[in-house]
């Protein structure tokens, strides 16, 4: 009984006897029927009050086995190569999200390999800013492409797909529109939780345009408009508003969105950045709590004439819905990212906050494999971002945005035909491998514009950029047990990584590499 009583979760947790948790749990039981304050949908019970709020404080019981988090995802199954006899063309819808990698990350620091349905390798690739050139002659996106040698099976080829957004100097950004939509449920007690959503919205604030507005809209048993939308040159009082944020009651969230799209609508800035920033540790447990309903919701009103952007930031282990989290966040179109430290929260909310602002919408790739050079090919990740070729001029398919100075990475393995060998003498293929053409909005209401990249050309001798993406995404491959891993391990990352990269900002892939050496020693044990 004892194993299966799991205090909150691993982390920040507040120290209690055992005997505590039982003789609590007890009388919870010995109830019957428990109300939603004293024991919600997702396990957690009252277990006290603050002492100087009387505010309820909550813990968590998993109904899990000590060794699984109570973390939801969904299953992924992994690209299959596809022959090209059949099908020769691949379209998929990018993906800017970072959540997956940051998750990895925290599940490392608790001495445990992450679940395999949580490894999303395209969002491990676009954690990372890659070095791609700007657009030029006012381009909004720039497209890149690389063909190598494929590190864990020396029959196959890797082919690269890089593309970036236009960056925007901080002092051109437009004014910001900005609605944080706060969990302050019972469950969101905790510094890695309130605590450290409290402190990441503070310092974005700190570091805004004093002509940007701020709403606060927070929720739990019920939704309340905690600030009316306020310029940021009023910082004292918007920061007083966060500070006081403590955490009680359920999770009622549905009502809250519609509030904070209301919000955002009633104050939204033409040419501006109109954006709910939701911040929450994951499942909704009364009110509207069905997932197809609430991305009915999001859907709705990311269809309205006024475009009102979400991006969705976790925090929090235990209780974390990813699977809903990442939905809600693409039909709203939007980006999805987790917070597990100060660290990452610097990445989003100082470092990368430029990312908030979508210069490409509706963003989908498609390429063409040659017939007579490629046999079959794979996408590495993307699986539920696929689409059908007629949904590449489909401008009612929606797709990812890219943000301000945001790379985005994507990795085919390819299986060449007798006559697709790169020929060593002519230092060439026989022909072109593949056409890469990418459509976009530069608004999200315009008709879309079509690029299409140059042939990529065969590194013999691979870029950092190929070098790094093949480090990434062979790492993914062994934490998912992939089956197409091929002859990659975690030894194979490191040497892939090798003496560092010339290209390194924020010191990022200096810390995925001592990422891979600690899932090394994870793994052993």
């Amino acid at each position: 009984m004892i194993k299966n009583l799991i205090i909150r979760n691993y982390f920040g947790s507040r120290s209690r006897t055992f005997s505590l948790c039982i003789f609590t749990s007890a009388i919870l039981f010995a109830l019957g029927s428990i109300s939603c304050a004293a024991l919600n949908g997702n396990g957690y019970y009252a277990s006290g009050a603050d002492y100087e709020t009387g505010t309820p404080k909550y813990d968590y019981i998993n109904p899990e086995e000590s060794d699984e988090s109570g973390d939801k995802f969904d299953e992924i199954i992994d690209n299959p190569f596809v022959k090209t006899a059949e099908e020769n063309i691949s379209t998929f819808s990018l993906d800017a999200d970072s959540a997956a990698y940051s998750y990895m990350r925290r599940i490392l620091k608790n001495d445990a390999l992450p679940n395999k349905n949580s490894v999303r390798i395209e969002e491990y690739l676009n954690y990372f800013t890659f070095d791609y050139a700007d657009p030029t002659d006012g381009a909004t996106v720039a497209l890149n492409s690389e063909i190598s040698a494929c590190p864990w099976n020396n029959e196959h080829y890797l082919v690269r797909l890089g593309i970036k957004g236009k960056s925007i100097a901080k002092e051109k950004l437009p004014l910001n529109n900005y609605v944080f939509l706060i969990d302050v449920s019972g469950s969101m007690d905790g510094s890695d939780r309130l605590g450290l959503l409290k402190k990441c919205l503070i310092k974005m604030v700190d570091s805004m345009n004093p002509k940007d507005r701020i709403s606060i809209v927070t929720y739990s048993g019920k939704e309340e408009l905690l600030l009316e939308s306020t310029l940021v040159k009023n910082k004292d009082l918007i920061v007083s508003k966060i500070n006081k944020l403590v955490a009680s009651g359920c999770t009622n969230g549905a009502s809250a969105i519609e509030m904070a799209y209301n919000e955002a609508l009633q104050h939204f800035i033409e040419g501006g950045n109109n954006r709910i920033i939701m911040g929450t540790d994951g499942d909704f447990n009364v009110g509207i709590t069905k997932t197809e309903d609430l991305l009915e919701l999001v859907q709705n009103y990311a269809k309205q004439e006024k475009s009102v952007y979400l991006t969705v930031c976790g925090f929090g282990y235990g209780n974390w819905n990813d699977a809903m989290m990442e939905k809600i966040s693409n039909k709203g179109n939007g980006t999805y990212v987790y917070v597990d430290s100060e660290e990452e929260m610097q990445k989003v909310f100082i470092d990368e906050t430029s990312r908030f602002v979508s210069v490409a919408n509706d963003c989908k790739a498609q390429v063409t494999f040659n017939k007579d050079l490629v046999d079959s090919y794979r996408l590495i990740g993307y699986e539920n971002r696929v689409l059908s070729k007629e949904d590449f001029e489909n401008d009612e398919v929606d797709a990812a945005e890219i943000g301000a100075g945001q790379t985005i990475t994507a990795l085919y393995e390819i299986v060449p035909t007798e006559a697709g060998k790169y020929n060593q003498e002519t230092k060439a293929f026989g022909a072109q491998v593949f056409n890469f053409d990418f459509r976009y909005k530069e608004n999200l209401k315009d008709e879309s514009k079509l690029l299409t990249s140059s042939p990529a050309v065969f590194a013999e001798t691979c870029s950092e950029n190929m070098r790094f993406a093949q480090a990434v995404a062979a790492y993914g491959m062994v934490l998912r047990e992939s089956e197409y891993k091929g002859t990659a391990t975690l030894s194979m990352v490191i040497d892939l990584i090798g003496n560092g990269f010339s290209f390194d900002p924020y010191n990022r892939r200096a810390n995925f590499a001592e990422l891979v050496r600690k899932a090394k020693e994870v793994q052993k044990n």
